[in-house]
């Protein structure tokens, strides 16, 4: 089970770089509101990732979550904000995939 909510934890740290961006992009209230999208988010991110590391290893956990984090603000870069996606960007990526798989497998629990 926390592994599915170091997952989710994972895909709320994407939410909240994407309202960063869609911030930075933004004015006024719309501006205010993606901020205010972030803080939710963020605060959603750290609990999920608190309560995972109830059980897993701190280590494992963290870089984990920031590797989904990363992976899916990448994705987001590429597909919402028009962000160059070259060889090396995907090859990248996919590594950091490969990592955080590895991460599961050898993690003890």
């Amino acid at each position: 089970m926390n592994w599915i909510l170091l997952i989710i934890g994972g895909l709320f740290e994407v939410g909240f770089a994407t309202c960063l961006g869609k911030a930075k992009e933004s004015s006024g209230v719309t501006a205010t509101m993606w901020l205010v999208g972030f803080l939710v988010c963020l605060t959603i991110s750290m609990v999920l990732l608190y309560k995972a590391t109830q059980t897993l290893p701190i280590g494992t956990a963290y870089a984990v979550w920031t590797g989904i984090g990363a992976v899916g603000t990448v994705l987001v870069g590429i597909f919402i904000f028009k962000e160059p996606a070259d060889f090396w960007r995907v090859f990248f990526t996919t590594t950091l995939i490969a990592s955080i798989i590895g991460l599961k497998f050898v993690s003890s629990h």
